[in-house]
């Protein structure tokens, strides 16, 4: 299962196309580990996984993993196999990803020697903008605002990202003997496959 993730780790970080779908499957192989094996076999596979991607790839690339896959995986695993319920696995799951994500673009603007916040910063004022323009409003956001957008951009990103892993892992995992939480009553309908 750490062989797997860390293929897909190279993958994703390698190649140009299947980015979103290598990102989906990315923690699953060691969360699936986790739910069948426990805690220590989670974490020995995420070590197995880190090493071997900073054998491959170097010692500052390959352990990028851990930023939010990595932890993301060992969350998800242990709050699945203690059968806690999908809020509390989601809400802290967010957590773990936007700072994840925040660790990774700081080694990474590290690593190119340029600021990488910018281009968040970007998106953030070009949001504003766009929303300034909708409902011809006389507003000049101040660099705290534009700021604050971003952050939320990357919120609303691991909401999205988080809640996906869940309903994927709920319609994967039965299938490999294994399972997690039945989701809230009013997120049963959109995750369901089955029609009854």
């Amino acid at each position: 299962m750490a062989a797997a993730t860390a293929l897909i780790w190279i993958a994703l970080y390698y190649l140009p196309i299947g980015g979103a779908i290598f990102r989906l499957a990315l923690p699953l192989p060691l969360v699936l580990l986790q739910i069948r094996r426990g805690f220590k076999t989670g974490i020995e596979g995420v070590t197995i996984c880190v090493m071997l991607l900073a054998t491959l790839m170097g010692p500052l690339r390959g352990p990028l993993v851990l930023f939010p896959y990595g932890f993301l995986s060992l969350w998800l695993g242990y709050s699945w196999q203690k059968g806690w319920n999908w809020w509390l696995s989601w809400s802290v799951g967010v957590s773990i990803g936007t700072m994840g994500f925040l660790i990774r673009v700081f080694v990474l603007s590290v690593l190119v020697g340029e600021n990488l916040w910018v281009i968040l910063t970007r998106a953030g004022a070009a949001l504003i903008e766009k929303g300034i323009d909708v409902f011809n409003l006389s507003f000049t956001p101040d660099m705290t605002q534009v700021q604050m957008v971003a952050l939320l951009l990357i919120i609303t990103q691991e909401i999205v990202y988080v809640l996906c892993l869940h309903a994927l892992a709920y319609w994967i995992f039965p299938r490999l003997k294994s399972s997690i939480p039945d989701p809230p009553a009013f997120l049963e309908n959109l995750v369901s496959l089955e029609s009854n």
